[in-house]
């Protein structure tokens, strides 16, 4: 790849990452003309940047996006989740092409479909703005001006409604998925003398996405005094249901001619029908598997959808296999840092080649040895500093990261009819870009679980008097030489008591001593293989795949995961990381005749116990630590070093670890010293064995061997 196109890699994720966040905060406040002039801005420069590339499909695709927002800006549209939907999407095909401008290392060819299918979205624009078919003329002008309200409210409050206490806004406040309110005075407004302000003589007009009968049950104090109307049916009709079945089978035979534009005109009047149906994330979901030329894909959504299965757009469309970036922007302070070091370490080698040459001339051993102590506490220092300062700028902020979260909260949020606000702090907050590149995936599901079994219904939020929007808040703040990243709702926290039933029909523990557990114990089984206590499998969770695998992610970053919980007030998920992967602590143990290195963040301790107290369990190996046992692996043993005639002595050296939330143990001949050491990953023929996670020199040149202890005892 030339310098020209890596340069416009790096401006393009930099602008997608601006423009995400612009039409983010644009939904929320749609007056904000300080986000709108950013977005446009942002999607100028890149409609630009491809241009002088000569990438033509990608400036297409960006200047129809451009054209709304001149539309928006101008007055001549709304700021609608649709259109926003739509941006977002165009975003979403821009970092697919970056992503294979940088694995392939040149422009992608692209096919006139994925244009065209977003291109399409652009130019109904307009049709979606149009009246949505209504029962009545009441709800007609507002839901013409929000095409992706599902129901509509009519709510006439009686008069006297003040002198009960009763607040008619606060009521319709309690709605999920509010679109829009309008009030209208029952009557011409009298003079302003004659107004009774003690009297409510409005009628109030919403919309929102959630389904009529959600909505029904929470106005139930307000019996006589509401309408409300379905305006787009749940079930499909009958001739809506013929012509998506038609479509699936024009994409049954992948080997016909022309396949490929077949399956482009199947996918737009799929989406039209989705569309008016009122489905408008199914359809976005679908073009975006057609844009994605994924034939084997829509067809498994679309029969999901006919099946009635509530896949929502966030989970249907695949997502892309994630790119790691192979540039970075470093400030100009980190290489003037590096380049005074430089300096100074060649003040210190010539200072070394100088004690090397009256050495060499026979000076005296006495004389010499205070000038070498001198140079070497210099080396050490410059050395320090100099693997500081290359760390740092190994480190991208974790905005990286939480840049991606918004937007899939705000799917999620749809998805479960339950409104919640993303907070997010301590985005520049620096760590490994090891790290921060790999924390998406538990993050996502630490995410999922907060809204999905943590944020209660909009009804029992409303019964614990608190807000009808959620808030979840992602956290980063760097502790030491660790990075904490958090993750907290003000849902009803974790409930205790179903984790125990859940986890005595599984068998994971005793009735008894289910309930001689504490609180922290309990929360603990939450991370047991398979544990779950999603009562249903949704698209957001519920399918096996728990907080198990997200500790063993992060176990693999050498960090942990904790959770703490308060019954009615929320749940916080914790994880506690290393700064860096590449520089590491370790003590080195002796085993076999060889040394081996152990990272210090999996040490819990050093003991030595009589070998009297190390029962055989079958093939295995255990010990009794504190009233609690441990299983024991012999180094040596496991790794064929212990010679069958050895004598041993009489007491164990043991390194207890922590493995998954669980205690293990391994058995050593000596225990060493303690270095900070610089890893180097295995690659070659050695490339990915297990046990091991890297490699460093040691001062006498021998290799050190660091073990990975989570695989060694899995």
């Amino acid at each position: 790849m030339n310098e020209f196109l890596e340069q416009f890699l790096i401006e393009s994720r930099e602008l997608v990452e601006q423009a995400t966040g612009d039409l983010l905060a644009l939904e929320e406040s749609p007056q904000d003309h300080d986000r709108l002039d950013s977005a446009f801005r942002a999607f100028h420069t890149l409609k630009g940047a491809a241009r002088i590339v000569e990438f033509d499909a990608m400036g297409r695709v960006l200047h129809a996006a451009e054209e709304m927002l001149v539309a928006v800006r101008a007055g001549e549209h709304p700021v609608t989740a649709d259109l926003i939907s739509d941006c977002l999407s165009s975003l979403d095909q821009v970092v697919q092409w970056l992503d294979a401008i940088e694995t392939g290392g040149d422009l992608p060819t692209v096919a006139a479909t994925t244009v065209d299918a977003l291109l399409q979205r652009f130019e109904k624009a307009d049709a979606r703005l149009a009246p949505a078919p209504v029962a009545t003329g009441w709800a007609e002008p507002l839901a013409a001006l929000h095409p992706s309200a599902r129901t509509a409210i009519r709510y006439a409050p009686d008069e006297g409604c003040f002198f009960r206490g009763e607040d008619p806004l606060s009521l319709l406040e309690r709605v999920p998925g509010l679109l829009a309110l309008d009030l209208q005075p029952t009557a011409p407004w009298p003079d302003l003398v004659a107004i009774d302000p003690f009297a409510c003589k409005l009628v109030i007009v919403a919309l929102s996405t959630a389904p009529p009968g959600e909505i029904a049950s929470l106005l139930t104090t307000a019996a006589g005094q509401v309408q409300i109307l379905a305006l787009a049916a749940d079930a499909f009709s009958s001739e809506a249901q013929a012509l998506l079945q038609a479509q699936l089978l024009l994409v049954a035979d992948r080997e016909e001619e022309n396949f490929t534009g077949r399956f482009a005109a199947a996918g737009n009047v799929v989406a039209n029908v989705l569309r008016a149906q009122g489905r408008a994330s199914h359809a976005d979901a679908l073009l975006r598997l057609v844009a994605a030329g994924d034939a084997d894909g829509f067809a498994a959504a679309l029969q999901n959808v006919l099946r009635g299965d509530d896949e929502e757009a966030g989970e249907i469309a695949r997502a892309p296999q994630d790119v790691v970036a192979r540039a970075l922007r470093v400030e100009v302070e980190r290489i003037d840092a590096l380049v005074k070091l430089t300096g100074e370490l060649t003040v210190v080698k010539n200072a070394v080649g100088h004690a090397s040459r009256l050495a060499q001339g026979g000076a005296d051993p006495t004389a010499l040895a205070p000038l070498l102590k001198e140079q070497h506490a210099l080396l050490d220092r410059l050395v320090s500093e100099l693997q500081r300062s290359v760390l740092g700028i190994r480190v991208l902020p974790l905005r990286h990261v939480f840049q991606r979260f918004p937007k899939l909260v705000r799917e999620m949020s749809a998805s479960l009819g339950k409104p919640v606000r993303l907070l997010m702090e301590g985005e520049a907050t620096e760590a490994d870009k090891a790290i921060v590149e790999a924390l998406f995936e538990p993050l996502l599901h630490v995410l999922r679980n907060a809204l999905d079994h943590g944020i209660e219904p909009a009804e029992s939020r409303a019964k614990a008097g608190k807000t009808a929007v959620a808030t979840v808040l992602l956290q980063a703040v760097r502790d030491g030489e660790h990075v904490v990243v958090e993750v907290r709702d003000d849902g009803g926290g974790v409930d205790l008591d179903r984790v125990r039933r859940v986890a005595e029909t599984r068998g994971i523990a005793s009735a008894d001593a289910l309930q001689a557990m504490d609180e922290a114990s309990l929360l603990e089984l939450l991370f047991a293989p398979g544990f779950s206590t999603a009562s249903q499998v949704t698209d957001i969770s519920g399918r096996g795949v728990g907080m198990d695998a997200v500790r063993a992610a992060v176990a693999r970053l050498g960090g942990h995961v904790s959770i703490t919980s308060t019954a009615g007030h929320g749940t916080s998920v914790r994880f506690l990381l290393p700064f860096t992967l590449m520089m590491s602590r370790v003590m080195t143990v002796e085993s076999g005749g060889q040394v081996f290195g152990i990272p210090f963040e999996s040490i819990l301790e050093t003991v030595r116990i009589p070998r009297a107290q190390i029962t055989q369990i079958g093939a295995a190996h255990a010990f009794v630590l504190r009233n609690q046992t441990v299983p024991l692996v012999d180094l040596a043993a496991a790794l064929d070093l212990r010679g069958a005639d050895e004598v041993r002595s009489d007491e164990a050296n043991i390194v207890v670890t922590s493995f998954a939330g669980q205690l293990g143990a391994i058995e050593v001949d000596r225990f060493g010293e303690r270095l900070d050491v610089m890893l180097k990953s295995m690659d070659g023929l050695l490339a990915g064995m297990g046990g091991v996670a890297g490699t460093t020199l040691l001062g006498d040149g021998r290799v050190l061997i660091v073990l990975d202890v989570q695989a060694l005892l899995r």
